[in-house]
């Protein structure tokens, strides 16, 4: 039965959430193998005189250890 460990990455993009999503995976691969999925824990956006300017997200992150 393999073990999963699970970490909290905090995201952002300038284009959109999934793009902030993406953002996350991809820094977490630099440093973690065997990433099996990501969950949006929290979504957020920064506003600036009427317009969203940054989407932003706090993912969980789950890989099994070797």
């Amino acid at each position: 039965m393999p073990i999963v460990k699970v970490i909290e990455v905090i995201s952002s993009s300038e284009k959109s959430i999934d793009d902030a999503m993406r953002n996350a995976v991809r820094e977490a691969s630099k440093s973690v193998r065997n990433i099996d999925s990501v969950y949006v824990k929290d979504i957020k956006a920064h506003v600036k005189d009427g317009e969203i300017t940054t989407f932003g997200c706090v993912c969980k992150i789950s890989f099994r250890l070797d």
